[in-house]
């Protein structure tokens, strides 16, 4: 029960003020929208967001978040394009690529139908994923090394992954899926069936799923997760991911995301929980996410 608790804190202290929160006249917190905006890259270096009113062959007739009406020839155009994120105190700030993840495991979010991402997991396990509607996305994997076996007439033994996932339920600041890890083996197959809830937006949110894992018809145990995001600048975000299953055993994991508008890089510390020894281990993930839309 003690590490349930710490876990629970962890999550708690990490999510407790979300950058971006419910904006307070009378304290002069920093007040933010989520949007799906129009970027207007100028050739004089400027770039403002907002909505397109009117386009033409020789003007683009924009309207800035603050209200301000923007008449820009084409010639002065660098670019124009939709862009996911969060206006800030007047600043744009470009929503995580990589929001259905956390550091291993999925948040409630969805890929969108077009999205696809590849990652790798500490350097040896990279993965896809595919977003074939916007409510179901489909991946894999295998890890980059793998055994060969001299004894055997099989001089290859390969495990891989697939990772099906289905958003059943989305609203403004919460979303919950269900899905499936499983593995693939020379040694046999097991995996994990779970269901995760995503309450927040992405300047803050929390992350509650639980699971079974199997590695065969009698063999199963559950599985329960805490994980927290907390965004503390316009590229960087603090986060948390920990485990608990069968007598207590579990990992609790802390650390940072940097991220831009294609790439994600995960640094942190894991260690795990349950054991006489006081261990921790690196956890380092980069992701890509293409946009085919």
């Amino acid at each position: 029960m003690n590490h349930i608790h710490s876990l629970a804190l962890i999550v708690l202290v990490m999510t407790a003020v979300p950058a971006g929160a419910q904006p307070n006249a009378a304290t002069g917190a920093r007040q933010s929208s989520s949007a799906t905006l129009h970027e207007l890259a100028l050739r004089d270096g400027s770039r403002l967001y907002g909505a397109v009113q009117k386009e033409t062959d020789r003007e683009v007739v924009f309207l800035t978040q603050s209200g301000t009406e923007v008449t820009a020839r084409r010639e002065d155009i660098l670019s124009l394009r939709l862009v996911n994120g969060s206006i800030v105190n007047g600043e744009f700030r470009r929503a995580d690529p990589n929001a259905t993840r956390l550091f291993f495991g999925p948040t409630g979010r969805a890929l969108e139908q077009g999205q696809v991402y590849l990652g790798v997991y500490e350097f040896l396990l990279p993965f896809v994923q595919v977003g074939v509607t916007d409510k179901f996305s489909i991946g894999g994997g295998t890890p980059l090394f793998f055994t060969f076996d001299f004894d055997d007439d099989e001089d290859v033994s390969r495990a891989y992954w697939v990772t099906p996932k289905l958003q059943v339920f989305r609203n403004s600041s919460s979303a919950f899926s269900v899905g499936t890890f499983h593995v693939f083996g020379a040694g046999g197959n097991g995996g994990v069936a779970y269901g995760v809830g995503t309450f927040g937006r992405d300047n803050g949110s929390i992350s509650l799923g639980a699971g079974l894992a199997y590695a065969g018809a009698d063999d199963a145990a559950g599985v329960f997760m805490l994980g927290g995001e907390r965004r503390v600048g316009r590229s960087v975000k603090l986060m948390t991911e920990n485990y608990i299953w069968k007598d207590g055993k579990g990992v609790a994991s802390a650390g940072i995301r940097f991220f831009g508008e294609r790439l994600s890089a995960d640094l942190a510390l894991g260690m795990p929980l349950g054991v006489d020894d006081f261990i921790l281990f690196p956890v380092v993930n980069f992701v890509y996410v293409f946009d085919r839309r």
